[in-house]
């Protein structure tokens, strides 16, 4: 292959990347935009407020049950 012919196929494939990253940023800024706008129209108040969620008496029983476990599995491997 002559160096001319190889310039052709690299400027070719540089070109042929170019379309592939413009499309992808094009794809990614829409994304983006539909986000934004679906954000933008909640309410301020939906944003921070969590819905659910564990207590301070559940997440006790929780690590007591934890507890418990892992004292059954150290005695089954003793």
């Amino acid at each position: 292959m002559s160096l001319v012919s190889i310039l052709d196929e690299l400027r070719k494939e540089r070109a042929r990347l170019n379309r592939a990253i413009a499309a992808l940023e094009e794809s990614v800024s829409t994304r983006v935009a539909k986000k934004s706008s679906v954000a933008a129209r909640q309410p301020a108040a939906s944003i921070g407020k969590k819905l659910g969620g564990i207590t301070a008496e559940g997440r006790r029983r929780l690590s007591l049950a934890i507890k418990r476990r892992w004292a059954e599995r150290r005695k089954k491997s003793s």
